[in-house]
């Protein structure tokens, strides 16, 4: 059994979503000068490696406290996307195979964290994520900063995939890893369990991949 780490560290300073609020981390107090250290965290619910719940695009829509945690964990499948140019979109065709439960998409922007060509990232088109959704796919994660472009105008994939109680995790990274794995006929499995944050709209989650099966 193999675990992947597959969140982003959260640092002050580290790429948002145009407009959620800037990520601050310092001290609070030190074992120096208090006896004991305590960070202080100001950040948006929707930083790092993050799940949005339904509720992240309509009141109505359920929050993190009213979905399941099977949403978050289980087995998953990794899906290859690698190699699109930027801003390319991810249509049906690209999901014709055996999905789960869960499904992650490998679109490689990861490796772009940090600079300026991470919002100009591939993302699902309104139809790829109507796709999975009838397919039961309740769960969609990706490697870039969100399922629609950025800027987006009206969040299509979003919207399809939250009006149907999906959870959507984003900013996920070493999905490379899992491509591996599943080639190699190793079993995946996922958990993205959020902070259990009240009513929320989404929370900060450590996602980590359990490979199974020799190496």
């Amino acid at each position: 059994m193999e675990l992947v780490d597959l969140s982003v560290p959260i640092v002050t300073g580290m790429p948002v979503y145009p407009g959620d609020p800037e990520v601050t981390i310092e001290p609070a107090l030190t074992a120096g000068r208090d006896g004991v250290n305590v960070l202080a965290v100001h950040l948006g619910s929707q930083s790092g490696t993050h799940v949005d719940a339904p509720f992240h695009l309509d009141d109505a829509l359920p929050d993190l406290d009213e979905l399941p945690l099977e949403r978050f964990v289980g087995p998953a499948v990794t899906v290859d996307a690698r190699g699109l140019a930027p801003g390319a979109a991810i249509g049906p065709g690209l999901f014709r195979g055996e999905l789960g439960r869960i499904v992650l998409v490998a679109t490689g922007w990861s490796a772009h964290w940090g600079t300026p060509a991470y919002l100009d990232h591939p993302h699902l088109t309104e139809e790829a994520a109507r796709l999975l959704v009838e397919r039961g796919v309740r769960t969609v994660g990706i490697d870039a900063l969100s399922v629609d472009p950025t800027p987006a105008e009206d969040f299509p994939a979003h919207r399809v995939l939250c009006g149907a109680h999906a959870v959507i995790a984003e900013n996920l990274t070493g999905l490379g890893r899992l491509l591996d794995a599943q080639a190699a006929g190793r079993a995946v499995e996922v958990s993205m369990l959020p902070i259990r944050l009240a009513g929320a709209d989404g929370a900060p989650v450590r996602a980590v991949a359990r490979l199974s099966g020799a190496p």
